[in-house]
């Protein structure tokens, strides 16, 4: 089984679920998502595992979702996957793939689900 999680160890969330992760005998591939971020396509594609909208992945309380102009309304998936795209920062984390599921880890007991 492989399991990757895309992380930012500033996070409290995230290291409480890569710790989640260990404490059930889980290795996963860890993705710091900041020095390594997601392209467009792979960001569609882990929306489309969370049956996620990009809005619903997007902090939206950072300064660069309004600096980006990411809170336009009008704008379409492709131009809202482009700002996570260009700045990562407004991912939501932790993310983790497992089987060709995803889970967000809010609350980190939700990626057990996935792991099954």
């Amino acid at each position: 089984m492989t399991v990757e999680i895309f992380h930012n160890p500033r996070c409290s969330k995230s290291r409480q679920t890569l710790e989640l992760l260990r404490e059930n005998g889980v290795d996963a591939e860890i993705i710091e998502y900041l020095k390594t971020p997601p392209d467009a396509a792979e960001l569609a594609r882990i929306l489309d595992m969370l049956g996620l909208e990009p809005r619903e992945l997007m902090r939206q309380k950072e300064p660069e979702y309004k600096a980006a102009g990411l809170d336009d309304p009008s704008l379409s998936r492709e131009a809202l996957i482009q700002g996570m795209v260009d700045n990562p920062k407004l991912i939501e984390r932790p993310i983790v793939i497992s089987n060709g599921k995803a889970a967000l880890g809010r609350p980190p007991q939700k990626v057990l689900d996935i792991l099954q």
